[in-house]
C-alpha cells in the first residue's frame, strides 16, 4: 500500500486546514494540521480513514481503477452532444481594445444560402444519429443589414427543420432587431458581453467609429429575456476592469437579471491566443485573475448571487456534493466539439477556426479531410500527452486546451498545465471554509 499517485493535497487559503482531494476515487476531505501531518509523515493514528477513500491504495488496483474509469470516459464521450459551430462572418462592428480576432481575414458580406446548405448536407451525413447542436460565432454573427439577416434566417430555417437548438455569441449590439428571426428557431442560449459598468464597458468595447454600445446591450439582454430566450452574459477581465466586476454584479442584480432562471454568467480571461495584445500589462495569468476574484468576493460576498467562479472543480462539489467523473481530457476538439465557417472550411474548436493553417478540411464546394491531422486531435488526451502520465493533477485538469497548447509547442500532443492545487486552495476556502 501506498499513496495514490492521484492525490492533490494542499494548505486552504487563509486557513490553518488543509486539503486532499482524489479524482480518480471521487474523494475530498479538508484535514486540520494534525491529520495534515499525518499524511505528509506516514505516522497515522489511523491509517483505515485514508485507505477507505482511497488516498493510499494498492498501486495495481489503482491502476485497474484507472482504466476502467477511462473506459467509462471514452464511452459517454463518445455518446455525448456534439457542439458545432458556424461562422457566418469574421466580420465585426466592434472596435474592442483587446479583439483577438483582429488579425484574421474579413471579406465583403454576401447572402450564402449555397454555403449554409452544404454545411447542413455535411453535419447530416457526417454527425448522423448525434446528438448535436448548433452554435452561430463570428465575428459578429447578428450584424445588421439586409445579409446577414438572410444568412440568420436561412441558417435557423434549417436548423428548424432538423430540430436542432442553436446558441448565438454575439456583442449584442444588435441582438433586439434580431429578437422576432431568433423566436423562429429553438434558442438554446444567447451568449452577450458586458466588461462592466456602462463608462467602463464603452471604453473597452465601442462601435467602430467609436460610440458606446452599453445600453443597446442592455435593451437586447432585457428583450431576450422577456422573450423567453437564455441568456449568458460573459465578462472578459485583466486588470483593467478588474476593479468594476462588483459594480457589474450589482448593477445584473439591480436588473433583476440574476432572478431569472433563464439568466447565467462566465468570466472570460482576457489572454494572448493567436495576435499579441497590445497592453501584454494588463493581462492576468490563471491564478492572479483567480486571486483578485477570491478578495473581491471576500470583500463583497453578494458578488456570489452574479457568478460563482469555478476554481476547477471546487464549485462542481460544493454545488453537487460530490466530485466530477474523473477528466481525461479537457479539449473538446474533433471530438465534441467542431467549427466550419462560411468559407466552406473546417476546424477543430473555436480557438483555430478562422486561423491560417489550421484547417482541418472543406466542406464546400467540395469535401475534404485531413484525416491524419485530425486523428492526432482525436487521440488527444491525458494518456497520450507525456507530460501528464506522472501528474498528480491530470485527472481534474484533462491536459487543458490544445489549441493553447499548440501554439506553445507545436504539437497538438503537449499539455496546457492548469493550477490544480492552487486553484482548490481558494476555492474550497470560500466554499468550504467555515466547515469541519
Amino acid at each position: 500500500m501506498e499513496l495514490s499517485k492521484h492525490n492533490i493535497f494542499g494548505k486552504l487559503k487563509d486557513s490553518d486546514n488543509y486539503f486532499i482531494v482524489n479524482p480518480l476515487t471521487k474523494q475530498a476531505d479538508i484535514l486540520t494540521a494534525e491529520k495534515a501531518k499525518e499524511l505528509q509523515t506516514g505516522n497515522f493514528t489511523d491509517i483505515d480513514e485514508f485507505t477507505d477513500k482511497g488516498y493510499i491504495s494498492n498501486p495495481e488496483e489503482e491502476k485497474k481503477l484507472y482504466n476502467r474509469e477511462y473506459l467509462d470516459f471514452i464511452d459517454t464521450r463518445d455518446t455525448d452532444e456534439i457542439q458545432i459551430f458556424y461562422v457566418p462572418t469574421y466580420f465585426c462592428n466592434f472596435a474592442c481594445t483587446y479583439c483577438y480576432q483582429e488579425g484574421y481575414e474579413h471579406t465583403t458580406e454576401m447572402e450564402q444560402p449555397e454555403v449554409i446548405d452544404a454545411f447542413f448536407s455535411y453535419i447530416d451525413k457526417e454527425f448522423s444519429g448525434r446528438k448535436k447542436y448548433i452554435t452561430v460565432f463570428g465575428g459578429e454573427p447578428l450584424l445588421p443589414g439586409k445579409s446577414p439577416k438572410a444568412n440568420i434566417k436561412h441558417l435557423i430555417r434549417e436548423a428548424a427543420k432538423r430540430s436542432l437548438g442553436l446558441a448565438f455569441v454575439t456583442n449584442g449590439y444588435a441582438l433586439k432587431s434580431y429578437i422576432p428571426i431568433l423566436k423562429e428557431g429553438f434558442i438554446r442560449e444567447i451568449q452577450v458581453t458586458l466588461d462592466g459598468p456602462e463608462q467602463i464597458h464603452n471604453e473597452r468595447r465601442m462601435l467602430k467609429g467609436g460610440t458606446g454600445t452599453f445600453s443597446q446591450i442592455v435593451d437586447g439582454i432585457d428583450a431576450a429575456l422577456e422573450a423567453g430566450m437564455p441568456v449568458n452574459l460573459r465578462a472578459v477581465v485583466d486588470r483593467e476592469n478588474m476593479p468594476h466586476l462588483g459594480e457589474l454584479a450589482d448593477f445584473a442584480i439591480a436588473k433583476g437579471w440574476t432572478a431569472s432562471p433563464l439568466f447565467k454568467t462566465q468570466l472570460g480571461r482576457n489572454y494572448e491566443l493567436h495576435f499579441c495584445q497590445s497592453d501584454q500589462s494588463k493581462l492576468y495569468d490563471r491564478v492572479s485573475l483567480y486571486e483578485d476574484i477570491y478578495e473581491l468576493i471576500k470583500e463583497q460576498p453578494q458578488f456570489l448571487e452574479f457568478h460563482r467562479p469555478a476554481f476547477s472543480i471546487s464549485k462542481f462539489i460544493f454545488e453537487n456534493g460530490e466530485l466530477p467523473n474523473p477528466l481525461f481530457d479537457s479539449c473538446p476538439a474533433c471530438k465534441t466539439e467542431w467549427a466550419f465557417d462560411f468559407t466552406g472550411r473546417i476546424y477543430s474548436c473555436t480557438a483555430t477556426v478562422g486561423m491560417d493553417g489550421e484547417s482541418l478540411g472543406t466542406f464546400y464546394p467540395i469535401i475534404t479531410r485531413k484525416d491524419e491531422i485530425i486523428e492526432q486531435w482525436e487521440e488527444r488526451d491525458v494518456t497520450t500527452i507525456p507530460e501528464c502520465a506522472g501528474c498528480s493533477m491530470q485527472l481534474a485538469c484533462g491536459g487543458g486546451c490544445g489549441s493553447v497548447a499548440k501554439n506553445k509547442s507545436g504539437k497538438i500532443q503537449s499539455p496546457d498545465c492548469r493550477p490544480v492545487t492552487e486553484m482548490l486552495s481558494m476555492g474550497l476556502s470560500l466554499y468550504f471554509g467555515e466547515q469541519k
